[in-house]
């Protein structure tokens, strides 16, 4: 397989870094053939400007939408823009691996989706209709690759749990998981999350490293979360409203899109 691996952390020499070292060297071991975006080291620009579009006039309006479509059927997004998709296109499987930081990515790393998953490449594909609201959610420019997360996090296990007081890791990644990969068509593996980062030391190392080593020798074969697809027939078109046979009576929320027949086999099995 071919293998990008979206590095987001300030520090080399931290635990992050350590375990990007780890998960490569497990990759290139099985004969993968692996590439990296280390965001920080890049000095990756974060923000969308008028910068990202030099065709725009300087009287125009800028509209981010508009002027992202304009510029990917043009051909004319910024170089390293270009360099990233050309990424993504190469690659059968995508890791995004980041710190949790106040719930959320790295403000970097949400830069690098704002700025890469450009109108025309990873939204706003396929035929809008009565019968198919584009291609998204499982369909998309990047349908039939592989997309997981490697997570390091400060509180406890417990403390995401489904009771716990940071609320349940699941939806806590759910924007990420359904709708910043499972959008354009990437199949989303259940993430590795590595709990109390903060209190860490060696001798807990080589369990959480192992542990990583035998999720990238299954990254081929791990089954993906078990997300409904947009035009499946799970939803009612244009509502987008899931239809009322499926899931519990009166849920909702995130767990409504994950398929209830197959969710507890494929996400417990494979939760580190």
């Amino acid at each position: 397989m071919k293998v990008l691996l979206v590095f987001a952390h300030p520090e080399p020499r931290s635990l992050n870094g350590a375990l990007r070292d780890v998960a490569i060297a497990a990759l290139e071991a099985q004969g993968h053939e692996v590439r990296v975006s280390d965001l920080y080291a890049e000095r990756w620009k974060s923000e969308v400007d008028r910068a990202d579009f030099p065709s725009l006039t300087p009287d125009a309006r800028f509209i981010p939408v508009a002027a992202s479509k304009k510029a990917f059927d043009a051909n004319a997004l910024t170089d390293d823009v270009k360099a990233e998709i050309e990424k993504l296109l190469w690659a059968d499987a995508l890791i995004l691996q980041f710190p949790l930081w106040w719930f959320a990515m790295p403000a970097i790393l949400k830069g690098w989706v704002d700025r890469v998953f450009a109108y025309g490449f990873a939204y706003g594909v396929g035929e809008h209709s009565d019968q198919r609201w584009g291609d998204r959610y499982g369909e998309g420019t990047l349908a039939g690759k592989r997309a997981m997360l490697i997570v390091t996090a400060g509180g406890w296990e417990e403390h995401y749990a489904p009771r716990g007081v940071n609320g349940p890791i699941d939806d806590l990644l759910f924007p990420i998981h359904h709708g910043i990969l499972y959008y354009p068509g990437y199949d989303v593996l259940p993430p590795f999350v590595v709990y109390r980062v903060d209190r860490f030391d060696e001798a807990g190392f080589e369990p959480v490293a192992e542990r990583l080593r035998e999720r990238m020798r299954t990254l081929a074969t791990t089954q993906p979360i078990p997300y409904r697809r947009q035009n499946g027939g799970d939803y009612l078109i244009p509502s987008m409203n899931l239809r009322p046979a499926l899931g519990d009576p009166g849920a909702a929320g995130f767990a409504l899109h994950v398929d209830d027949a197959d969710a507890d086999g494929s996400l417990k099995a494979t939760r580190p």
